[in-house]
């Protein structure tokens, strides 16, 4: 069986900033109705690298593919014209409009012609609330303040938005990372649904615990460079924790505790020493 053409394919990526290395030789391939979870901490090169894919930058050096053909985007319009979607952490979302003007924002549906053309605002708030309804998510009022929803309803009205637009290719950043459980269960069930619609996912977070359950390979990376790319079947959750902290640093983390604790407990014992003695002596002199 010949392997699957990716959808979206980085090859040998580097971005650099002047004298600054962002990315490093950054190779990764995401096949569509697959979860690919990007994970790094703070610095590792996550957010150049979703900018990278989304045409904000353009490669230093290597190569980037969709759907086996080579590109070059311009801008992010260009990407987002050939079916790359990003999700940013701040959702390109206004919280007093309304959910229907969210989810159409640019796009907005219209009937009649010439000076007569207007917006159709009752075939655009039906769609808004079929789609959301497709997540579980019932909206009451597809007119009511795209604010008045939840953090998790927000992220997913940005998806639902993606996805209605034709995207191919769905890049989330970081989108449970200010959500509580229920609201990044939402977020993790849209995602599963993106990729049995067969959607080709980028994942982008720094929770091993949010992107194990969902994904079907991870890519690690650590100060602009990669630490490989792994299938699921092969890597335990504890692994890809370990991969992430760096291993040397949490043992050392480990003996720096230990030492504390023993220092604590000697204090601790020296003190109740001390007293047991301060008795004995008041004890004897009466």
């Amino acid at each position: 069986m010949s392997e699957r053409t990716p959808m979206i394919e980085m090859r040998s990526v580097s971005k650099h900033f002047g004298s600054v290395i962002a990315l490093s030789d950054i190779s990764m391939k995401v096949c569509s109705g697959e979860v690919m979870c990007l994970l790094g901490d703070n610095g590792a090169g996550k957010s150049t690298l979703i900018k990278t894919l989304s045409g904000v930058h353009s490669p230093s050096q290597g190569e980037m593919y969709l759907d086996g053909k080579p590109v070059h985007f311009k801008s992010p319009a260009y990407a987002l014209d050939a079916g790359i979607a990003t999700v940013f952490q701040d959702l390109a979302m206004i919280p007093l409009m309304s959910i229907t003007r969210n989810f159409f924002m640019g796009r907005e549906p219209t009937v009649g012609w010439g000076p007569f053309k207007r917006i159709d605002w009752k075939y655009a708030d039906r769609v808004a609330k079929e789609e959301m309804a497709k997540i579980g998510i019932d909206v009451r009022d597809p007119s009511q303040a795209v604010g008045t929803l939840s953090g998790g309803e927000r992220q997913c009205v940005a998806i639902a938005r993606a996805v209605y637009f034709g995207a191919k290719v769905l890049i989330l950043d970081e989108p449970t990372s200010a959500l509580g459980v229920k609201q990044a269960s939402v977020v993790l069930r849209y995602i599963a649904k993106a990729k049995a619609d067969g959607l080709a996912v980028i994942f982008i977070t720094h929770n091993v615990h949010h992107a194990y359950p969902v994904a079907d390979a991870f890519t690690l990376l650590s100060r602009g460079g990669s630490l490989g790319t792994f299938r699921k079947a092969d890597i335990t959750r504890e692994e890809v924790l370990n991969m992430m902290a760096g291993g040397a640093e949490l043992e050392s983390l480990d003996a720096e505790l230990a030492e504390f604790q023993r220092s604590d407990t000697e204090r601790k014992a020296s003190r109740e020493s001390a007293v047991s003695r301060k008795e004995t002596s008041s004890a004897s002199g009466k």
